[in-house]
């Protein structure tokens, strides 16, 4: 049984194969949740994340049961171990979106503890954001062709879609070029950590991470529940707006990326994300592809 919580949970090949079964007919991928459902647990809500998640579940033959965090309430009604022990009871998969990575690893910890057979997927924690960055990925790869060789420039805060972009990237051979301000910036652990994956450098100018790039990524500045720091994070990001001037330093032909929410004027102007070189919309319609492809794989190991 395979989980999905990480993107380095994955080979390079086995990212290619998620990425090819995200592009198949969906009549050719079988219907592997058939009769089953699929526990779809909230506990930070998302627009994109629940009607794409809801409709490759549809999409592989399940059932899809929406649940608030508030409706589970882990470590506060029951331990998470507990909670994960009776979902699989219920369903084929069990897929949370979080606050904790640990609640994702510790509930595939109890999966495998009790051989069930019921993979988890992380459909976004504290730490990382997979099925973005498969999004992102089969983005790139429709606008771009083949990845490998081509220069990645991510400006603004080095957080979870951060390090699920880098992971990605890496593996599938892109060069990384980090733009993050003083603290909001990559530890050097944890560029040592990425540079086992391939070619990665960080800097606090963002103009040396665009320069040349073939992409532009960015996210926003003030995540869910950093509200109350709205304007200290505007100071501190002073200077990373990607901006018309920003991308005519990228490569002829670059494109510029979002997973959204974006707020325009902050992280990104408004003539570039809505402007010819965004691929904005693709990318957020690739969220039901990419999730219904990286399902597909692991439920296909599942009942191999």
């Amino acid at each position: 049984m395979r989980h999905l919580l990480d993107v380095t949970d994955f080979s390079a090949d086995e990212i290619r194969e998620i990425l090819r079964l995200a592009e198949e007919p969906i009549a050719s991928l079988g219907r592997p949740l058939e009769g089953q459902g699929a526990s779809l647990i909230f506990e930070k809500p998302s627009n994109r994340t629940r009607h794409s998640m809801e409709m490759a579940v549809v999409q592989l033959g399940g059932h899809p049961v929406y649940t608030r965090g508030e409706e589970v309430g882990f470590d506060t009604r029951e331990p998470v171990e507990d909670i994960a022990r009776i979902m699989a009871g219920y369903h084929g998969v069990i897929a949370a979106r979080v606050f904790e990575h640990s609640t994702v690893t510790r509930s595939a910890a109890a999966m495998d503890a009790d051989g069930t057979g019921v993979p988890i997927v992380n459909m976004l924690s504290d730490k990382s954001h997979p099925l973005q960055a498969f999004a992102d990925a089969l983005t790139m790869r429709q606008q771009m062709g083949e990845l490998a060789g081509k220069t990645v420039a991510y400006v603004g805060d080095y957080a979870n879609v951060a390090r699920s972009l880098a992971e990605i990237s890496l593996l599938l051979g892109m060069r990384v070029r980090l733009a993050c301000p003083d603290g909001f910036d990559a530890s050097t652990a944890e560029i040592e950590r990425l540079s086992q994956f391939g070619d990665i450098a960080q800097s606090t100018r963002p103009g040396d991470a665009v320069k040349g790039a073939d992409v532009v990524h960015t996210d926003t500045w003030v995540s869910m529940g950093q509200e109350a720091d709205k304007e200290s994070r505007r100071r501190a990001f002073e200077g990373y707006t990607v901006d018309e001037t920003m991308m005519s330093d990228a490569a002829d032909g670059a494109i510029f990326m979002h997973c959204l929410p974006a707020y325009r004027g902050f992280e990104v102007s408004a003539e570039v994300i809505d402007g010819p070189r965004s691929a904005v919309l693709a990318q957020g319609h690739n969220r039901l592809h990419a999730a219904r492809g990286a399902m597909a794989f692991i439920l296909q190991e599942v009942t191999s």
